[in-house]
């Protein structure tokens, strides 16, 4: 083995590798039980970034381990069409072209998309690879091919024949930018500080009524004004006529319980082509709707005077005139939440437009007993609430979009007799009246409607294929909450109704990734985080693994550049320990490395040492964990326990011990302990390899424990040792406890010889006060290791002996004294002791000062004030350390 890791030519060397040799694949025919997963579909546009990795790395963990607990595994992958903000990228690059869309023509355009997505849109789907998912690319899919194509016809034409696709005049989020509605989960609000602008309307016949609005330029708009009909206030303006002002037009004054007493006079204005509630209001009371917005939220002819401005500029305007003319009351600060485009983030504009909708009630119902019953399971429960509030409130959901990338919506339309149908395929005549004159529907389809039936169109449906038979309904799902709406609920609701069946398992709801402030990574912030920076700096494992042990199942992830460093740093130990082991296999020849990594253990019980039991106690134990934290989604805390089994109990602790066996005379120690090291650092590369793939493939095959072609991916995942195994070689509760208590010592001893100031270099003598008789014994049968774990050229173990003259510390299995004599100059160390007691005497007066301030305390931020608490309470811990040292030199 080489003396560094080099993560840069293994990591791509392995990838191919298994690609190469269809290790990522599976096929029905192979039988076994089913594991499957459908990767969350990133945008064609898009390229991989640190919620990509935390969620991808989260699947390939979980579809690692399955594989190695035998399963038939499935990860289809793919990628999704991403309408508007695809067509917002190639039009960007048309514009630089001097040239729009509307110059090419849809066609023209669409072949540009097409070549677009050729020349780019594999870019995730290759970063993915560098990030280790083990997806199988033999099926992986895009959201407008052939298959998903059909898929989506099939969909929509069955629920345009139940009546459950409906077309019609409503309110929809429409945005000025991408020039298409958005259905209400696209139009992200934005809490902001705008304005409340109090306008008098002039009551025909006398009097005046003040309205308040937030968009004054749709008061060009108002076909109406209304109060509620309890307002005693306005009992008597009930069925009079108002006068709108700057366009001089008579306004009705309407009673309806939707206006709000208690907000701005108890007036309102009704606003019907622009606004959802007051449309509402305009259908009871047969109100006139009047647009006055074009498409791109420029004024249209119904705006009088104010035609061709921007909505902005117009409200400008507007606000001025009637200042100009005395109709200006007043201008409050007001607080409210702002649709934005999730794609542009324009400011959404609330316009009556003729969509097409699906009727969700009908389709809601079924999905919301998947979950109540538990068939369903959301991991974390919490967002259980989340989900059934939202589908127990649900709305009809806006489908149509006014793009050209995209499924165009099949339903045609015969311009002879006016049939109007959906068809599975082009129509050529119309199945009425066989005219040819028909015309396709100019719309296209929300990129969320090929989405939400992902998990069984990318299995062959509507095809009854195979793939479709053995894998759906697929297991597990992995995604951010934000998309609970657009997408988990969707793909619940598709799958019960065309599939009669739930689409998966179990939902894994995981956090979002922050930057150390707490901050969402945002280009505009300048902390966004390349994962392929952090492969380059540090390597994928690092990545991977570091990720899942800061990441707390549901919460937020807080990142910077140095945290990568535990899974560097992790990844290194591991190295160094396989080279030291391979340095002691080259000396042993009798040995089947492969055999013991299989699991094909043979120890002689005679020849175990308490040290030698803990290992394998301890190493049953990190499996049985590990098994169960996975089982649990607790991915993190499955990562703390094989960080905490190699890093501590395997390197620092056995390997430690072992080598005075390696490197000792008696050749069946040295034979059995190489044998169980070997044994238990294989279990630890399995357990490992979910999060750590590529180095635990390196090392699987340095260490001779695979064939060149067999891969540590399908090495079946440990299993605890049997009772009679575990009785058998004396894996007692006893000899664990022993083993943790003597490491504890041993750890005190450490200690010792640090809070004196000795030097690591310098071996000293130890004396060993144990509890009793037999635990002196088992000290003298490890004396050689006690001294050498501590530096120490002499260990005295007696017991009954009483409390010594001389610095110790008390254990559970008694106490160890560090003889000071000849080691410490006791005068220079007081003065040394005394001089930091002052030091930090001093430190922690000014800190106290601070914390006693109650301006600093209430002015200065929380994350400060905890600083300085964290601070006064170290500065404690130390003063009382060292007094104690002090008046230990005094006696």
């Amino acid at each position: 083995m080489e003396k560094n890791y080099d993560p840069k030519i293994v990591e791509n060397k392995w990838y191919e590798w298994w690609e190469k040799n269809g290790h990522f694949h599976s096929e029905p025919k192979e039988g076994g039980k089913s594991y499957s997963v459908v990767i969350p579909p990133p945008n064609v546009t898009g390229i991989l970034h640190m919620g990509h990795a935390l969620n991808n790395t989260i699947q390939d963990v979980l579809v690692r381990w399955k594989r190695m607990q035998g399963y038939n595994v499935v990860w289809v992958p793919g990628t999704d069409h991403a309408g508007i903000a695809t067509q917002n990228v190639v039009e960007k690059a048309l514009a630089k072209e001097g040239k729009t869309r509307d110059e090419l023509g849809r066609e023209k355009f669409l072949e540009r998309v097409w070549e677009w997505r050729a020349e780019y849109g594999d870019t995730i789907v290759r970063q993915l690879r560098k990030l280790g998912a083990s997806c199988d690319w033999k099926r992986e899919r895009f959201t407008m091919d052939e298959g998903l194509n059909k898929a989506v016809v099939e969909v929509f034409c069955r629920l345009y024949d139940e009546k459950l696709i409906y077309r019609g005049n409503y309110i929809v989020n429409w945005c000025p930018r991408c020039h298409t509605a958005l259905s209400d989960e696209e139009s992200e609000h934005q809490d902001e500080t705008g304005k409340l602008w109090h306008i008098r309307y002039p009551v025909q016949g006398g009097g005046e009524v003040v309205v308040a609005t937030t968009r004054p330029e749709t008061m060009l708009g108002d076909t109406a004004v209304a109060v509620n009909p309890e307002d005693e206030r306005y009992q008597d303006l009930i069925g009079k006529k108002v006068i709108l002002p700057l366009m001089d037009r008579e306004l009705a004054v309407v009673a309806d319980d939707y206006v709000d007493r208690e907000f701005g006079t108890g007036v309102v204005k009704m606003t019907p082509a622009h606004d959802p509630n007051d449309f509402q209001v305009a259908q009871r009371h047969n109100l006139e709707i009047l647009n006055v917005m074009n498409g791109d939220a420029t004024m249209n002819e119904n705006a009088g005077k104010y035609v061709g401005m921007d909505r902005f500029e117009c409200r400008k305007q507007v606000v001025a005139d009637l200042e100009a003319l005395g109709l200006l009351v007043k201008i409050e600060d007001h607080q409210h939440a702002v649709g934005h485009c999730y794609r542009c983030d324009a400011v959404v504009e609330p316009r009556l437009s003729n969509q097409w909708f699906v009727k969700m009630a009908p389709l809601a119902e079924p999905a919301l007993e998947a979950v109540r019953s538990g068939k369903i399971k959301f991991n974390p429960k919490r967002w259980e609430k989340v989900y059934f509030s939202w589908l127990e409130n649900i709305r009809d959901w806006c489908i149509s979009r006014q793009i050209w990338w995209g499924h165009r919506i099949p339903v045609y339309t015969c311009a002879d007799c006016g049939l109007e149908w959906a068809a599975r395929e082009t129509p050529l005549v119309c199945t009425k009246c066989e005219s040819t004159s028909i015309t396709q529907d100019e719309d296209v389809l929300d990129t969320w409607f090929s989405s939400w039936l992902w998990p069984f169109s990318t299995l062959g449906w509507p095809e009854k294929t195979e793939d479709l038979d053995f894998y759906y309904p697929t297991n597990d799902l992995a995604t951010a909450p934000e998309i609970i709406f657009f997408w988990v609920a969707r793909m619940i609701m598709a799958g019960c109704k065309f599939m009669d069946d739930i689409p998966f398992d179990n939902v894994y709801l995981h956090g979002t990734v922050r930057d150390d402030q707490g901050r969402k990574m945002s280009k505009s912030l300048g902390n966004s985080m390349d994962p392929l920076d952090v492969i380059e700096k540090y390597s994928a494992d690092s990545l991977r693994f570091s990720m899942m042990q800061i990441t707390s199942t549901g919460m937020d992830v807080y990142v910077n550049m140095e945290k990568f460093e535990i899974g560097r740093n992790f990844g290194t130990k591991i190295w160094n320990a396989a080279r030291f082991m391979q340095m002691q296999m080259e000396k042993v020849e009798e040995l089947d490395w492969h055999s013991l990594a299989a699991g094909e253990l043979e120890l002689e019980a005679a020849l175990l040492r308490a040290d030698d039991r803990h290992m394998l106690a301890a190493c049953d134990k990190a499996v049985a964990e590990m098994t169960e934290h996975l089982e649990r989604y607790r991915l993190q805390d499955g990562a703390l326990v094989i960080y905490d089994f190699i890093w501590n109990q395997f390197c620092d602790w056995y390997l430690e011990y072992a080598k005075l066996d390696l490197f000792g005379d008696d050749e069946k120690r040295r034979v059995q302990v190489l044998s169980l090291m070997t044994n238990v650092f294989a279990k630890s590369l399995k357990l490992l390899h979910p999060y750590m793939p590529f180095l635990t493939e390196e090392l699987w095959h340095e260490m001779g424990y695979g064939t060149a072609d067999e891969t540590i991916m399908k090495a079946s995942w440990p299993v605890a040792l049997s009772e009679q195994q575990s009785s058998e070689w004396g894996l007692t509760e006893d000899i664990v406890s022993f083993v943790a208590a003597k490491r504890e010592m041993i750890t005190a001893g450490r200690a010792l010889r640090a809070e004196y100031n000795i030097a690591p270099s310098k071996f000293v003598k130890f004396v060993i006060e144990a509890v009793n008789q037999d635990v002196a014994d088992q000290f003298s049968v490890d004396l050689e290791s006690l001294k050498k774990q501590l530096r120490s050229e002499d260990v005295e173990i007696s017991s009954g002996g009483g409390d010594k003259a001389m610095p110790g510390t008390l254990g559970k299995l008694g106490t160890i004294y560090l003889p000071l004599e000849g080691l410490v100059d006791v005068e220079g160390e007081k003065v040394r002791v005394t001089e930091e007691i002052s030091k930090n005497r001093s430190f922690l007066k000014t800190v106290e000062a601070k914390l006693s301030n109650e301006r600093f305390v209430a002015n200065a931020p929380e994350a400060i004030v905890k600083q300085q608490q964290e601070r006064r309470d170290e500065l404690v811990a130390t003063l009382e350390r060292l007094e104690k040292l002090l008046a230990s030199f005094e006696e």
